[in-house]
């Protein structure tokens, strides 16, 4: 399988339930979606330009590839940008449950067949004090993350209040098992 993303926890995911993988980051701009987009459509879309741009350069393979965002009444949260990003990210995020969902895309190169899903999990968070606000956004633990947290990290102010806890750290492993039915000559 060909991982078409650079994010470590994809691929440690990966590695720890047995896949053998190679990784070939897509490299393709990710635009900020506009508004009125769907938090469902956005993913999707990522997850497929990523999946089908390896799929083109290689030219054989099955090519996995996810896109993750957060959304918060609608508002999508990808990446912060830098530390002011990141503040504005937890702040909406406090005191509530906000959606995580997780495009994933599977295509097989050779034949240009592909499927995909969206995963949605649900993550609670609690409110922050000045001090715990500030130092969570010192330790930039926030870089590189969507919606600026990792449930991975065991950061003490989030929780999976409901779905896939794999999902929320950026791959749902649940849904790609069942994904992969659709090509049941690959074992692992």
């Amino acid at each position: 399988m060909i991982l078409a993303s650079a994010s470590p926890r994809r691929k440690q995911l990966l590695t720890e339930a047995g896949y053998t993988i190679e990784v070939d980051p897509s490299d393709i701009d990710e635009p900020e979606p506009t508004p009125g987009t769907l938090a469902v459509d956005y993913v999707a879309l990522l997850a497929w330009r990523k999946a089908s741009a390896v799929a083109r350069r290689r030219g054989n393979g099955l090519v996995l590839a996810a896109d993750t965002a957060c959304a918060v009444e609608g508002e999508i949260l990808n990446k912060p940008e830098d530390r002011a990003d990141a503040e504005r990210m937890i702040r909406l995020q406090e005191g509530r449950d906000t959606k995580v969902l997780t495009g994933i895309c599977l295509y097989r190169a050779e034949r240009d067949e592909w499927v995909g899903a969206v995963e949605i999990s649900v993550v609670r968070f609690r409110v922050l004090d000045n001090a715990e606000r500030h130092a969570f956004l010192d330790s930039n633990r926030w870089a590189g993350k969507a919606g600026a947290y990792g449930v991975q990290d065991s950061d003490p102010f989030v929780s999976v209040a409901r779905g896939s806890f794999t999902n929320v750290v950026g791959l749902p492993m649940e849904r790609l098992t069942a994904l992969l039915q659709n090509f049941p000559n690959l074992t692992r």
